[in-house]
């Protein structure tokens, strides 16, 4: 059957067709029944990509937990020099030398009771 012939059946007012062009519209992913601008509207949101799970915008942000291991595991290995947890270490050594760390586990004022 042609083109030409078939789109002469959906033009037909039979039942039929009614019922044919109904089915095909919901097989093919088209709107089945005629409705109103607003609800057409409604189908196209439904119809389109979440928008949490677009690339831009699930790539907006850097990213700043797998740098920060990245930078933490370097650092471990001695290939990033991060001074402000070299000043941290230095400050509880200090403190330690001084006595003011806080105590091993189990060696705290209630064990010695």
């Amino acid at each position: 059957m042609s083109a030409y012939k078939y789109n002469d059946l959906i033009k037909l007012t039979t039942q039929y067709a009614h019922r044919m062009n109904y089915l095909s519209n919901r097989i093919f992913g088209e709107v089945a029944r005629a409705t109103n601008s607003k609800s057409l509207k409604v189908m196209k949101m439904y119809s389109e990509e979440p928008v949490g799970k677009r690339d831009y915008v699930i790539n907006w942000y850097p990213r700043h937990v797998e740098t920060h291991i990245l930078m933490k595991n370097l650092r471990l290995y001695g290939l990033f020099r991060d001074e402000h947890e070299d000043f941290k270490e230095e400050m509880k050594r200090m403190r330690k030398l001084r006595g003011k760390a806080p105590p091993k586990k189990g060696e705290g004022k209630r064990s010695k009771k």
